[in-house]
């Protein structure tokens, strides 16, 4: 994930989901153990994978000859599919066995992981990485799911936060990885080390995890995931075609209506559905949906930023792979430590506090980081601005899930928290399609008022960022002021996000949340 590691589906959706059978929960405290290693083993496949790609992106643009609307999709293809279906993989493993649906979630990422690595082109690139968020889209939710099966009700909160805790630091060592294993073996090696991961998880699930599923689970909403993949999978592409292609493009504005059509399409399954994936009537809550567009501000801001410095720090700076990575840990470190602290907080004092001004302290660390010049000492100018940013996106996150699941009646708190993360997971992949738009324009400006070819800008920074144009310092310079640029509207959509809370959450003291 291009922001703060956020699981695709926590423990809301679990402990609103029916309780286990009592052979299942009478598991042997060893054998609990090995279900939980087993857990975090497949989950940290999405968790590492979400933040290791980010500063190998650089030297894959490069080797693979990738165009900058290509190295976005190598990132969007997998949040597409991860958003549009990871409600449809949590509802799977409820019908057809969550043990079952684990297994198969981490065969489809594994054998993803290995075409990724092995991927001779940019385009096969693409469509592994999607069939990637396919498997994190199925071994996510079960991989929670699991845990509420195997351990009784007075044992789940250990067993949550020990999956937290590993999916902190999993997400946390994925920069410092990927960047470490670019630069002494390969982007490839990026994927590739999946696969031993997924062997020793899917050895224990077989033989150590029992079955579980739920008798009264409905069917799968099948048509609402296929609209929302479609209109999701058509506006972002038209939003990176734009760039190279201009709105006014016959077949841009075709993919942008079409989105907009299917979207509504959507809606109105979602309304004519017996059990539809994201229940409309949700909505009604003033709270949960306030809550969902500070979401998307928020992680629009993170996924647009975290996606965009890595180039900054590699081709502005001289940032090596490893360099880069490393650079960007103290945010995933102060995320680990002070967000438990921040969750109590809430809890003591309400979540309107927090949720007004996490994201306006997250926005005020973006435009530091904007305004961080090239080669600046790190532990002067862009440490303390990363650790600003840290700050106030633990102050926000921590209180969003429990705000989200209060906002609605308890019989709907876990679907409540599952379109949370999901919204989350969009965001994301709207941020990458919309930020490097202001980034190609901002550059394309840049270069036209040095004297330059506006019509040629596009290709000049697919050059900048491919690594292509490291001796042209105007185009270094212009790639500069256009990352600032996105970091100053990325910073402008996190602090707007505050406003909402501000505004809409007058009133909500605590997380409504049923005891």
């Amino acid at each position: 994930m291009y922001g703060p590691s956020r699981p695709p589906c926590d423990r809301g959706v679990v402990q609103a989901a029916p309780p286990p059978s009592a052979t299942e929960a009478a598991l042997s405290p060893g054998r609990k153990r090995l279900v939980l290693g087993a857990s975090v083993l497949g989950s940290s496949l999405a968790f590492i994978d979400s933040s290791v790609v980010g500063v190998a992106l650089p030297q894959i643009q490069r080797d693979l000859a990738a165009g900058a609307a290509g190295a976005q999709w190598i990132v969007n293809a997998y949040l597409l599919v991860l958003g549009a279906f990871v409600l449809i993989g949590g509802a799977a493993g409820d019908r057809f066995g969550r043990r079952r649906v684990f297994l198969v979630g981490i065969g489809i990422f594994a054998a993803a992981s290995a075409a990724c690595g092995l991927a001779p082109s940019s385009g096969l690139l693409i469509a592994a990485r999607a069939l990637q968020g396919f498997g994190a889209a199925l071994l996510t939710p079960a991989s929670l799911a699991l845990l509420g099966a195997a351990f009784p009700e007075n044992e789940r909160g250990r067993a949550f936060g020990a999956w937290a805790g590993f999916a902190s630091l999993t997400s946390a060592l994925g920069p410092p990885l990927g960047g470490w294993l670019t630069d002494a073996i390969s982007w490839r090696a990026v994927f590739l080390i999946n696969l031993p991961v997924a062997a020793v998880a899917v050895l224990l699930t077989l033989r150590f995890v029992p079955e579980s599923r739920d008798p009264e689970a409905g069917r799968l909403d099948l048509l609402g995931a296929g609209l929302a993949a479609g209109g999701l999978g058509a506006l972002t592409w038209g939003l990176t075609a734009a760039p190279d292609r201009g709105f006014g493009d016959p077949v841009v504005l075709a993919a942008l209506a079409g989105g907009v059509l299917l979207f509504a399409g959507f809606l109105l399954a979602q309304a004519r559905e017996r059990q539809p994936m994201m229940p409309l009537s949700l909505y009604r809550s003033r709270a949960f949906s306030a809550t969902n567009l500070l979401t998307l501000l928020l992680y629009f801001a993170l996924g647009g930023a975290l996606f965009f410095l890595p180039y900054d720090l590699i081709r502005s700076s001289g940032y090596s792979a490893t360099q880069a990575g490393a650079a960007l840990l103290p945010f995933s470190a102060v995320m680990g430590v002070f967000s438990p602290l921040a969750g109590r907080l809430g809890d003591r004092i309400g979540p309107r506090l927090q949720l007004t001004v996490g994201p306006i302290v997250a926005g005020a660390g973006l435009f530091l980081i904007g305004l961080v010049e090239p080669g600046a000492p790190y532990l002067t100018r862009l440490l303390p601005a990363l650790l600003v940013m840290a700050v106030g996106v633990t102050t926000a996150v921590a209180p969003l899930t429990a705000t989200v699941m209060g906002a609605v009646e308890p019989r709907h708190a876990g679907l409540a928290s599952g379109v949370n993360n999901a919204v989350a997971r969009v965001a994301g992949l709207l941020a990458v399609a919309v930020l490097g738009i202001v980034l190609s324009v901002s550059f394309t400006r840049a270069v036209a008022v040095r004297g330059g070819d506006p019509a040629k800008a596009r290709a000049e920074l697919s050059a900048v960022m491919a690594g292509q144009a490291q001796g042209a310092s105007g185009s270094m310079d212009e790639f500069h002021a256009a990352i600032r640029t996105v970091m100053f509207v990325a910073g402008g959509c996190a602090a707007a996000g505050g406003m909402v809370a501000f505004v809409a959450l007058a009133g909500v003291r605590r997380p409504q949340r049923a005891a």
